[in-house]
């Protein structure tokens, strides 16, 4: 194992994802976005249950 210095090993990662694309990231951030949706809607419509009591 090499040990790069932190410039070098950001600028490699840099040039990674330059070539890979932000297809990955893009997927992440919509599923994301979904679950958090999904998570915010069933708390605030969690309010609005009426009770039989």
């Amino acid at each position: 194992m090499q040990h790069h210095p932190r410039a070098a090993w950001f600028t490699e990662a840099a040039s990674a994802a330059e070539q890979q694309g932000a297809g990955n990231l893009l997927r992440v951030v919509l599923i994301v976005m979904a679950v958090g949706c999904v998570l915010t809607a069933w708390f605030l419509l969690r309010g609005y249950k009426q009770k039989d009591d």
